[in-house]
């Protein structure tokens, strides 16, 4: 790749509040410079100061053994990652403090302390091993939003046998695929989950994909829709290989040691969503994932003790992981999970639950916002959000004009914003603004976080200059970073470290490519363009899809826009633009004409859209990231093939097809 042209352009600039900046755990730009300074000179040590914040069972003898493209982190240490979030908070205040804070879609409320939740995972360690599971056995959790998810994980954690988090809205195609590459044991779920006021019937896929699944020896049922008994209802029931959580739990003892783990003992195996054909396990290890887990999540969202903390993720993507359940509980925070969908039963649940439970911090997904926006400022402004100091952004770039939202209508303008970027494979954050030190600009995730070595380069992994868009990179290992795809050291090697080749054209196996590409502004600042197999080639230019979006955003009658690529004679590809209105504003043949200018007036006549597609809503996983994949095929006229088992609602597939026939 010879570069992304970049035409959209973004000078307004946010500082800290300074009332923000004067409590902040990390204070003013300078010393957040000198941080990164002292990191750059000596890395190593400044991911010893780190994970010198945990507690280790025994010190490491090495900090980093690196043979390109492998890493091995705190060599020869031993450390529990369940210990490190439950057990050491327990001698002090917040023994007594809420862990986890609950809500289900139909309104029950829980709440789990510190030393309650201590109480709950040590009595799930013991069910593990009491049916079998000993350390470095994979367990597949498929299971929906409930605290007994974050019990189930940190209880593997305790023993050391890995999990596989299997997303609760796969099918049972995927769960089967997922639980054989892992060769799990054992599979914990749920009788059903609720979702839009459904029931989900989690246990029937289960029941489906262990038809094909001979490693699986014993599955955990929760009740968590209702079924009393396998006689009370018509829930299938395997005796012999299902048993009822409930019934397990009663049995099992509360108390159960922390197993010592060498810190590159494997903590979970997850599969990244959308792929097709092999499932693609991403490994990570314990004791550098926590490290970088732990600190990103105190520096990043300003944890404090009196913090309600809240990411909206499911625990079946990496951010479930991270920060829901890790990062949070490693600092001592409370952390705040909500089973059902954001829009249930009104457009005002996700504010109605801040106000209620006072959430302070907010972490959520740009799609998300955007959904938001369209439905408008009336929503939010029912209710107090005056409890939230400070606000998130997670999954894919974040449009200026949906910052520009967020901050107004949900921040009040007082909350600083964090836009971060990272990936299931980065493990944690990666590039990120430090919220009491770093001014934002809308659309920029900002600078790396200290100790990251990030760049962007072109294909021999030379510096682009500023202005000009190329490869993200990453030049060092990190602590969080994956070790490996489980059972498949080749493909791991292929695909993350063989893209970047030195001028002789030998493969350079020291610099990850993260897939995306990216552009630095003369600041240092890092633009994220969204991924390279996104970019559009239009007439020998390449173009960024996220910049032609944001154009599109920023006209006041669109709520929401994904722009692909379609084969062109001319052009090579053809902009094609699927859009979604705001509140109020109805399609016309005179308002695609308008949205075409708008387009060539922000960034240029190049990026006008050829086609323009309205749509009521668009074709997003239940993480809330829109599946480009299928919209190109869909604008392509091809038959919409590959893995759609993450997709929301198939009904708006229907729909786009359907509405490409007529036109």
């Amino acid at each position: 790749m010879d570069g992304i042209d970049v035409l959209l352009k973004e000078r307004r600039l946010y500082r800290p509040p300074s009332q923000f900046q004067k409590k902040a755990h990390l204070s003013g730009f300078e010393v957040l410079e000198e941080l990164r300074r002292k990191a750059r000179r000596d890395p190593e040590a400044f991911w010893v100061s780190a994970a010198k914040e945990l507690f280790w069972i025994k010190p490491w003898r090495k900090v980093l053994d690196w043979k390109p493209p492998f890493a091995q982190w705190f060599v020869g240490g031993k450390i529990n990652l369940s210990a490190n979030c439950l057990d050491r908070h327990l001698s002090g205040a917040r023994r007594n403090k809420a862990a986890i804070i609950w809500e289900g879609e139909p309104g029950e409320i829980r709440t789990l302390t510190y030393q309650q939740l201590y109480s709950e995972v040590c009595r799930f360690a013991n069910v593990l091993k009491g049916l079998g599971v000993r350390a470095g056995d994979r367990v597949a959790i498929y299971m929906p939003m409930v605290p007994e998810a974050a019990i189930a994980m940190l209880g593997c954690a305790r023993i050391g046998a890995v999990h596989s988090v299997v997303f609760a809205g796969f099918s049972a195609e995927a769960l089967r695929d997922r639980i054989n590459d892992a060769q799990a044991k054992l599979v914990i779920t749920a009788d059903g989950s609720y979702r839009w006021g459904q029931v989900l019937r989690l246990k029937d896929a289960v029941d489906e994909a262990l038809r094909s699944c001979p490693s699986v020896e014993k599955a955990v049922v929760l009740r968590r829709t209702g079924a009393a008994s396998p006689e009370a209802s018509d829930l299938a029931w395997s005796e012999g290989r299902d048993h009822w959580w409930h019934e397990l739990m009663a049995r099992a003892s509360d108390r159960c040691e922390a197993e010592a783990l060498d810190s590159e003992h494997p903590l979970f195996i997850l599969y990244t969503s959308g792929s097709t054909g092999k499932p693609k396990g991403v490994l990570h290890t314990t004791g550098g994932y926590l490290t970088q887990v732990t600190l990103t999540a105190k520096w990043i969202f300003d944890l404090r003790d009196d913090d309600v903390y809240w990411c909206t993720a499911d625990v079946g993507w990496v951010t479930g992981h991270s920060y829901v359940v890790y990062g949070p509980l490693a600092n001592g925070a409370t952390t705040f999970m909500y089973e059902g969908a954001p829009l249930h039963p009104s457009a005002d649940r996700f504010w109605s639950m801040i106000a209620r439970h006072r959430v302070n911090v907010f972490y959520t997904a740009p799609t998300a916002i955007r959904s938001f926006m369209r439905l408008g400022e009336q929503w939010p402004a029912k209710h107090d959000l005056s409890s939230l100091r400070l606000l998130g952004t997670v999954g894919e770039p974040i449009n200026p004009q949906a910052w520009l939202w967020y901050h107004r209508a949900i921040g009040g303008g007082r909350c600083p914003i964090v836009d971060t970027w990272w990936q299931t494979e980065t493990g944690a954050i990666m590039i990120t603004p430090l919220p009491g030190a770093t001014p934002a600009k809308p659309g920029s995730a900002t600078l790396p976080f200290p100790g990251i070595d990030a760049d962007v380069v072109d294909k021999n992994g030379r510096p682009v200059p500023p202005g000009k868009g190329g490869y993200l990179v990453i030049r060092r290992p990190w602590p969080s970073m994956l070790r490996s795809i489980y059972g498949d050291p080749k493909r791991y090697e292929d695909q993350y470290f063989s893209q970047i080749t030195s001028p002789d054209g030998s493969r350079r196996r020291d610099i990850y490519f993260t897939g995306d590409g990216a552009r630095k502004d003369k600041d240092g600042y890092f633009w994220v363009l969204g991924r390279i197999d996104d970019v559009l080639n239009v007439s020998g230019h390449r173009l960024s899809t996220m910049e032609v979006e944001s154009a599109l955003v920023s006209h006041p009658a669109v709520a929401e826009a994904a722009v692909v690529g379609r084969p062109d004679e001319i052009q090579g590809q053809a902009i094609t633009a699927f859009v979604t209105l705001a509140g109020g504003r109805s399609p016309s043949d005179g308002l695609k004409d308008e949205l075409r200018q708008h387009v060539a007036k922000a960034i240029g006549s190049l990026a006008r859209p050829s086609e323009i597609r309205f749509s009521e809503t668009l074709p997003k996983t239940r993480s809330g990231k829109i599946m480009r994949r299928l919209l190109r095929e869909i604008a392509s006229g091809e038959t919409v093939r590959g893995d759609v088992t993450t997709l929301e609602d198939f009904s708006v597939l229907a729909r786009l097809q359907s509405q490409g026939e007529e036109e």
